[in-house]
């Protein structure tokens, strides 16, 4: 029997004024988790409001367990204004949100009441001080392996809570753009500096998972794949021959939907180069489709016959 994979953070809605769509890294997570039938416990906070029915709707749609699911007498939903501008969209992510007060007492007995194989977490629930508690506090109560998606989302968070959060964890994944945050904040490796060398950028990642004693460091590379850095690796895995997606909407959802079928693959012991192969192709997959999620939950049904 598969142990369950609990995730911890923000579940919102996207907000473009006439449409409201459900997201948050970690609630992305939880829906693809949870629509492979893979056993899932998603920690977070609603409000009581119109908001909060909408992200309700999809924990019954995706069939999702709602023991980690708290709902907030006084804050509001997590939101997130998209507003329409030249060349593209831009994101308000709103204060002081029910997300942001994720109660201790109410995750630890969702937590207590599973058997967690891991536990996944980002960084913008951190911005609150009742949240990153909490956060800590379910972490310290369980031995199961910390999945870092770091998700770096504009000033949400700092230096101190992404360290905070590598000295947690034990698999990190980050995106170039975050690597190169990382590389900047504890090597001083300025993005206007000379690039690096293919040798010198290994390297550099090496000197992270040491110093932050991880058991892996997972970069993705957008189309390009991603390569997996493993303490008891020699060499890091290098996916780079992924099938292309027969054309690009859009990539949102994409990150969320290699940590997702990484999860996966750990849970149903897929040897790891399959696991990160699938991954790869999974999240190229979500690119041809509007949005971080599929609204047809057929999608996913080509993919369980494929990984039966």
């Amino acid at each position: 029997m598969m142990r369950t994979t609990v995730i911890i953070g923000e579940a919102l809605v996207d907000d473009f004024g006439t449409e409201q769509i459900v997201g948050g890294a970690p609630f992305n997570v939880a829906r693809n988790l949870a629509a492979f039938m893979a056993p899932q416990l998603m920690v977070t906070r609603i409000g009581d409001d119109r908001n909060g029915a909408v992200v309700r709707a999809e924990f019954e749609r995706f069939a999702m367990s709602s023991a980690g699911l708290q709902q907030d007498a006084m804050e509001e939903t997590g939101r997130v204004v998209v507003e329409r501008a030249p060349g593209g969209h831009r994101f308000v992510i709103v204060p002081n949100q029910a997300y942001d007060f994720i109660a201790t007492p109410e995750a630890l007995a969702a937590v207590a009441a599973v058997e967690v194989g891991a536990v996944y977490f980002g960084t913008l629930a951190q911005r609150s001080e009742r949240s990153r508690a909490t956060l800590f506090a379910v972490l310290e109560a369980t031995d199961a392996t910390r999945y870092l998606d770091l998700n770096l989302r504009g000033n949400q968070v700092d230096e101190q809570c992404v360290t905070r959060s590598l000295r947690a964890a034990n698999i990190v994944k980050v995106n170039e753009e975050e690597l190169q945050a990382l590389f900047q904040w504890y090597f001083q490796i300025k993005p206007t500096d000379p690039a690096l060398t293919a040798d010198e950028v290994r390297a550099s990642c090496r000197a992270l998972m040491q110093m932050f004693a991880l058991d892996a460091l997972i970069v993705t590379l957008g189309h390009r794949g991603s390569v997996y850095f493993g303490r008891d690796l020699e060499q890091p895995i290098v996916h780079r021959d992924n099938p292309a997606p027969p054309f690009v909407i859009d990539t949102v959802g994409a990150g969320d939907a290699f940590s997702a079928i990484f999860l996966l693959g750990r849970m149903r012991g897929w040897p790891l180069e399959t696991t990160l192969a699938r991954a790869n192709e999974f999240a190229g997959a979500i690119c041809a489709i509007p949005g971080a999620i599929p609204q047809d939950m057929g999608f996913y049904d080509k993919w369980m016959t494929r990984w039966r």
